[in-house]
Formats: structure tokens, sequence, C-alpha cells
């Protein structure tokens, strides 16, 4: 039996195309700032994501932090979501090392923060408090897309309070492909509101490893010294940069049949007693199984196992499409749960 992953979209394996492109990668010192492949790699996603500078990063988690240590100063605050993964996800490294203190707030049902919310968080310019000086933002967040009227609407309230605003936008193309039409000219829709964009290549467009942070060059300027204290200066990273420049060319489009895998599984499970499927707006789907019992929705996940299906989550299933997975992956996937709530 073949053994399908939705886990993440982080289980991807290079395509045969990638694999030549990395094999071929010229190479430098990027360390030293002589890699053609990494250049070449920055001055594409800057370009195309209209920002002056970019820096490519081995992990989205040292792109987010880097991003975060290059807007703040030890004793700041971000403002951040609960369920964001600069917040939750990635280590504490902006508070363990960075110094700089989250300001989490609950999630709207769409994934946003309330502007309410926000507004109510931004501290005074007073010594009893931390210093607000960043908005954080995820797009897309929990597979969900963040609406453009809602990402300037909080983009002009943080510049009213003169807060600078970074977009965590691991799966951004997820989000711009969503929308139709060109996903860079949609990409660059959403980044305009933002000073800082991390984006990451690993997950959906299946680079092995990899994420650019964009921003202005004096904020790169910053980061890269961030990067560089906090292990991340790889030298000949070219080969990875490769990878990730070959994604960005070649694999940002066909994300949209990653969404329609999503929709296909969606609907395959629906009707299901006792469970709950959530109309995915990207690649991820959720799958409440609040409504049966415990010991029924705690054994779902070896009983998909065992029939091939890798899946993540107990009350909550999580399912991710990506390249790795076809037609056929999401019908064995359909048909394991319909099996395991039909018995």
């Amino acid at each position: 039996m073949k053994t399908v992953d939705f886990r993440s979209d982080t289980v991807t394996q290079p395509t045969a195309g990638m694999r030549e492109a990395m094999a071929a990668a010229q190479l430098g010192d990027d360390v030293f700032g002589d890699d053609p492949s990494v250049n070449a790699l920055q001055q594409a996603v800057a370009e195309r994501l209209g920002f002056e500078a970019a820096l490519f990063m081995p992990t989205g988690t040292q792109s987010n932090l880097c991003a975060l240590m290059a807007h703040c100063q030890r004793g700041d605050e971000y403002i951040v979501g609960q369920f964001a993964h600069t917040y939750r996800w990635e280590g504490g490294g902006a508070a363990v090392l960075g110094s700089i203190q989250p300001q989490p707030l609950n999630h709207q049902a769409d994934g946003s923060l309330s502007l309410a919310d926000i507004a109510a968080n931004i501290k005074p310019d007073d010594v009893h408090f931390a210093r607000t000086r960043l908005l954080t933002l995820e797009n897309t967040i929990g597979g969900k897309v963040l609406p453009l009227a809602y990402l300037a609407e909080a983009s002009a309230l943080a510049q009213k309070h003169g807060l600078a605003r970074h977009l965590d936008g691991a799966r951004l193309f997820n989000a711009s492909v969503s929308a139709g039409g060109d996903p860079y000219a949609a990409a660059r829709e959403i980044t305009q509101y933002f000073d800082s964009v991390s984006v990451c290549f690993s997950k959906g467009l299946g680079a092995p490893v990899g994420s650019v942070l964009c921003g202005s060059a004096a904020l790169i300027k910053q980061a890269k010294r961030w990067r560089k204290m906090l292990g991340g200066g790889m030298r000949q990273a070219g080969v990875l940069a490769a990878a990730a420049h070959y994604a960005l060319d070649h694999q940002v489009a066909r994300l949209a049949d990653d969404h329609a895998l999503a929709k296909r599984l969606a609907a395959g499970l629906q009707g299901l007693p006792g469970v709950t499927v959530e109309a995915p707006q990207t690649n991820i789907v959720f799958v409440d199984v609040a409504g049966v019992t415990a010991s029924r929705a705690a054994g779902v996940i070896e009983y998909l196992k065992a029939r091939g299906v890798l899946a993540t989550g107990l009350y909550k299933l999580r399912f991710v499409t990506h390249l790795d997975v076809d037609e056929a992956a999401v019908d064995q996937a359909i048909a394991a749960m319909r099996e395991y709530f039909a018995g």
C-alpha cells in the first residue's frame, strides 16, 4: 500500500527539474556576499514582491526572528496573534534571543486580528510599559487568506501609531494564487502593506530548504548581521538557493492544483457522522471530530496510518495537500476516513 503524507507541505521532495538546477548552480561564498545563485535569488524575490532588498535564510523561523530583531530593540514589543507562527510555533525566539515582548491577541474567525484589539493593546509612551514597535500578521493563517481590505486597514492603523509592519508570508503564494490571475502581481497586492515579508520555499513550493526575508536595504543589512549571529551564514548556499529559485520560476502557479485537491478532499469527507469539515480556502483542510467519542477521536490517526494515510491532530485533524499528493492520494484518504467513521 502506498503511503500518502498529508501532515504538512514541508514533506515535499525536490522535483527532477529542481535537482538539475541544484546540480548546475554556480557557487561562491555567501558570507562574503559573492555566491551568484544566492544573489540572483535575492534579487528576483525582492523584485517580484516589490522590495528594495532581500536575504536568503535557511528557515522561516530564522527569517521571522531576524525580521523581528531588526525591527525591535531589547524591551520593545510586537503585537501578534495567539496562533501565529512567530508567537506559538517558533520556540519563543523573539523573547528568548531578542528580548522582545510578544503581545498576543485572539484571532477572529477569519484568522485576522480585530482592529479594535490591536489599537487597545498599543502601549502609551510610559516607563511602565514595553514599547510597542511592530505589528506582525500571517498570510495565509491556518490556510485562510487575509482580505486585502483588512490588510489595508491594519496597515493604516499601524502606521498611524508609528508601528512597523511584518508579514509572516510562509504561504504567501498560496494566498496570491487563490486570488487568481498573475500570482506575482497578486503577491505584490499583499506585500505593499508591509515593511518586511518572509516567504518560505520549503512548503508548497517544494524546495528542500529556505526562506527569503524582504525589506528595505537598511533593514536587510541589519537582518544580515542578526543572521550571522544566529548561525545562518551558509557559505556555498547557492545549491539551496537554486532550488528556491527554480520553485519561484516553475512551482508557484501550480499551487492552484493543491487548492483544488483540498476542495476535493473536503467534499469527500462531508456527511461523516460526528464530523465537521471546514471548507478550505487554500491547501489546508481541517476536520473537526469533536462530535464523536473521545476514544473514537483518539484512534483515528493510527487507523489512517495503518491504511497508508499520514495526518496530524486529534479532535481537529489537519490534512495538507502539496505537490506530492494527487487525486489518488486524496481518494485514498477519503476512503480511509469513511471506513473509520462508518465502523
